[in-house]
């Protein structure tokens, strides 16, 4: 058995350690590490509970609008207040511009440029790999940046500004679209549309959208040459390494559901396993953060509402400031792909049952939710009404509490209140990564990446193995969000 400690990872947004145990070229156990302590739950502590609209965007700086969205609804459950129509729609709009340019992000910048390294030189999609994805060299940045930025002016007019906006509030969206701004909305929803139909998928979003089961895709792939699309591509690399036999953690699934309008979400809520035909609802009142192996000073498993945040870097026996959240007791995976799962898309049901979740898998369901997505910003945005009510009107009480649940580009997001004599007597953060990156909790039970390493190949002379960045990457961490 011999250790190998990984990290620090580059083009992971924070900071993030990886200790692995291996034993005959394959990992036997891993540890996860966050290294950094933000303390964001303490500085609100005191605080005027609308001061938490300033405040928790700065978690993150590329998904601060989903701690904004958040945010705004946990204190819309304490103050008992809900968003007119064109609030909802707006508000919807801008957490679905962040969480898509997040998943392009991953894609062209964090995700795809491990395959331009020289040590897959030889394969047969090598030199394509790299033309494309390399690096600064690799002609994607010079044309996904712009389509990139060109997306973000969404938020420009729907937020007044990107990151760190505060104009999603609890009553809705304090950033009226006139007529004439709707009309430039769509306009920029079709470009965006128009460059991922021609350089991502090489097909239209819909065609993608209603591929409905793992041999349509894989028809869908014989059917184009891999130079094609860089979708096509990136399946032509993962069916030639095997990314579907890599990075099987739980294969239980959560999602809060995301999107709501006229009373449904458009991804739906709950939690599934695979062989279940519905998911079950998501049992918020038996969420627990264990911190058993964190560096805090309470380890006891509490309910959020409970939480405490309180640092002890000399803990003994812990390796990490990330808490273990366990909903009853269990380790759930959360992300795109949960998801997609979770609200039932047929594609992603199947390749589950085929192989678990797992590197390939989890970037299909990304760039699904790309395809799903964007047709639904566009009908968003049609059915607003310039003229008509953003954002509702509503007094905070002296007493009370909230919670805010919503779906981040990499899982599920949950804000807890707490409200005495005016003024934050607790708030606590559960992000997607501490969901996904947790530790060990009181029962030594691993979490979900922790588990998904277990067998990952480790070259006999490789010091930062590529098939653990692979896993690592196809969760997109983010680190400063983990620890808040």
């Amino acid at each position: 058995m011999t250790r190998v400690v990984v990290g620090p990872f580059n083009r992971v947004e924070g900071d993030l350690e990886v200790t692995l145990e291996v034993e005959d070229g394959r990992v036997a156990a891993a540890r996860v590490n966050s290294p950094l302590f933000r303390g964001f739950e303490q500085i609100l502590l005191g605080k005027d509970p609308r001061d938490a609209m300033v405040y928790v965007p700065r978690i993150c700086g590329i998904c601060s609008v989903s701690q904004s969205a958040a945010a705004a609804r946990a204190l819309g459950d304490a103050m008992g207040l809900a968003p007119p129509p064109n609030g909802e729609l707006a508000s919807n709009l801008v957490l679905a511009t962040e969480n898509l340019a997040d998943h392009f992000t991953h894609f062209y910048l964090f995700f795809m440029p491990d395959f331009a390294r020289d040590a897959y030189a030889g394969r047969p999609w090598f030199d394509a790999a790299r033309a494309r994805f390399k690096a600064i060299a690799g002609s994607a940045g010079g044309d996904a940046l712009p389509a990139r930025a060109a997306f973000l002016q969404t938020l420009g007019i729907l937020a007044g500004h990107w990151p760190h906006s505060l104009a999603l509030q609890p009553g809705g969206s304090t950033r009226a679209v006139s007529a004439a701004e709707k009309i430039r909305l769509y306009a920029l929803l079709r470009e965006f549309r128009g460059w991922l139909e021609r350089r991502l998928f090489g097909d239209a979003l819909e065609a993608i959208a209603g591929l409905d089961s793992a041999a349509a895709l894989d028809a869908w792939k014989a059917a184009r040459a891999p130079a094609a699309s860089d979708f096509r591509l990136f399946l032509e690399i993962a069916g030639s390494l095997g990314l579907e036999g890599l990075g099987r953690a739980t294969d239980r699934f959560m999602s809060y559901g995301n999107y709501p309008h006229q009373g449904q979400p458009f991804f739906a809520a709950g939690v599934w396993r695979p062989g279940e035909a519905t998911p079950e609802p998501v049992a918020f009142e038996r969420i627990a953060e264990d911190a058993s192996h964190a560096w805090m000073a309470d380890p006891s498993p509490r309910h959020p509402w409970r939480g405490d945040t309180r640092p002890d870097a000399d803990r003994a026996g812990a390796y990490t400031w990330c808490k273990a959240p366990r909903l009853a007791g269990e380790v759930v995976e959360c992300g795109a792909l949960a998801r997609q799962a979770v609200d039932g898309h047929p594609l992603v049901r199947d390749l589950v049952a085929r192989s678990g979740g797992n590197v390939a898998s989890r970037v299909v369901a990304r760039l699904l939710e790309v395809a799903r997505v964007l047709p639904a910003m566009e009908q968003w945005v049609r059915a607003l009404e310039p003229g008509e009510t953003f954002c509702s009107q509503g007094r905070l009480p002296d007493e009370g509490r909230g919670v805010g649940t919503v779906e981040a580009a990499r899982g599920s997001l949950g804000h807890w209140i707490v409200i005495r004599q005016g003024r934050i007597a607790n708030y606590q953060v559960i992000a997607p990564t501490t969901w996904n990156f947790s530790p060990r909790d009181a029962e030594g039970t691993p979490g979900a990446l922790e588990q998904a390493l277990v067998g990952t190949p480790v070259g006999e002379n490789e010091v930062v193995p590529l098939a653990v960045q692979h896993v690592v990457r196809s969760f997109d961490p983010c680190m400063v969000c983990t620890v808040h």
